[in-house]
């Protein structure tokens, strides 16, 4: 499959050819369908894929269904980052959550996308998460010890909402007596990455308000007082930078964002796949630390905790006999994308043994926007298998498993019960 520069340049070239040859307008794509009652995300996406290679949600937004868009779409010469246009679909003009995507790296392009993301980025290298792996198992076998016996533990509550909440405190050196209300914070204020309604978003603006001014304290106290850890390291980093106080705080809020619910989703999802799997589990618990990587890479892929990669098309293309014209927004779909037949054999079947996924994971984006906190993502991910592994030789899920639901940017899970 072609990527990059080679592949913009090969739909830009059918475009120019065949502009004038009968290509569709997006006017006469199809339109999204309702949802019928009772219909899983991944079906909901595979009827829409029947009505054609691109349809049309009910923002104008532009959905596709493949991995080659997925890739064609993070292509910087036809599309870039969005910025605040989702904003202005919700008619969102001030406030907490403008403010996030106005000063937030995850929605910046260029000069600005660089200023912001460089003075995070070395924290985050393979290398440094790598070395605080033995801290992550640590934490989750001490998580996960309190259920073991249980008739029904909380799994989603008690250990995968937990682990990457305290990782993220422990990195940012926040008190650990503040790790609940953080916590509650958090898992509130990320409602606010996707389009949701407008009671929802105001829900989630305001516990986003909170965490501003948590961290405004936590930057303030840094300063006061330095110490060895990555906020002051930070901090010491924004002092010449070409960074607003406004930028400076939001990259930390990003981080905590980025880096918490993504995560409680994925540990959930893989988990309860393997649960329902045990065969697999019984292989992953035979050798996990041979295993781990290959079961994590399936759970991130089969149920993918991001429904959609959203980009702003900046020139004019073609794909698949659809003229896709600049200043429209195009959203494949990572649901599909990650169960592309082409791509993926048997792909509605989770296989952790699978040989055939991409040297990158589609799901944590590519080129200058690839997600940062990936390495820490995959530490605790993982960590978390080995420490279930060892710690739990029959575990079970208890009663319906658990839904993960959305088809935007972060989906949203129901509960997760277990008996360990």
């Amino acid at each position: 499959m072609l990527s990059g520069s080679g592949l913009a340049g090969l739909y830009q070239s059918r475009e120019m050819s065949a502009m004038n040859a009968g290509l569709v307008e997006i006017a006469d794509c199809p339109t999204v369908t309702p949802r019928p009652d009772d219909i899983s995300d991944h079906d909901y996406i595979a009827m829409l894929s029947t009505l054609g290679p691109v349809v049309r949600d009910r923002n104008g937004i532009l959905v596709t269904f493949t991995q080659e868009s997925l890739t064609l779409s993070n292509d910087p010469a036809l599309t870039r980052q969005i910025e605040t246009e989702t904003m202005d679909l919700l008619g969102i003009t001030s406030g907490p959550v403008y403010d996030l995507f106005s000063g937030s790296m995850l929605f910046s392009n260029d000069q600005r996308h660089r200023a912001r993301r460089t003075p995070m980025a070395r924290i985050f290298a393979h290398r440094m998460m790598n070395a605080i792996r033995p801290e992550i198992r640590k934490r989750a076998r001490d998580l996960i010890r309190p259920g073991l016996g249980k008739p029904c533990f909380d799994f989603l509550d008690n250990v995968a909402g937990q682990l990457p909440a305290r990782i993220i405190a422990m990195i940012l050196g926040a008190p650990e007596r503040d790790v609940p209300h953080f916590t509650k914070l958090v898992y509130s204020a990320i409602r606010a990455l996707s389009i949701r309604s407008i009671s929802v978003m105001a829900d989630a603006a305001k516990d986003l308000g909170e965490l501003n001014a948590y961290c405004d304290d936590l930057l303030a106290a840094r300063r006061a007082e330095p110490c060895a850890d990555f906020l002051s390291d930070y901090v010491a980093r924004t002092k010449d930078a070409d960074l607003t106080e406004h930028e400076i705080r939001t990259q930390i809020v990003t981080l905590i964002l980025a880096g918490a619910d993504t995560t409680r989703l994925a540990i959930c999802s893989t988990v309860s796949q393997l649960l329902q799997h045990p065969e697999q589990w019984s292989v992953l618990r035979a050798d996990p630390e041979v295993w781990v990587q290959a079961a994590a890479a399936e759970g991130l892929r089969y149920d993918p905790v991001i429904g959609a990669h959203l980009r702003a098309v900046t020139s004019d293309f073609a794909y698949r006999g659809v003229h896709v014209p600049a200043g429209t927004m195009l959203g494949p779909s990572v649901l599909a994308a990650l169960r592309d037949p082409d791509v993926y054999a048997e792909p509605n079947t989770f296989n952790m043994e699978r040989t055939d996924h991409p040297r990158l994971h589609p799901v944590f984006g590519a080129g200058a926007h690839r997600c940062l906190g990936e390495a820490l993502a995959r530490a605790e991910l993982e960590e978390c298998l080995v420490a279930l592994a060892e710690l739990t030789p029959a575990p079970s899920l208890v009663g319906a498993p658990p839904q993960i639901t959305g088809l935007g940017a972060t989906r949203s899970i129901d509960q997760m019960t277990v008996r360990l």
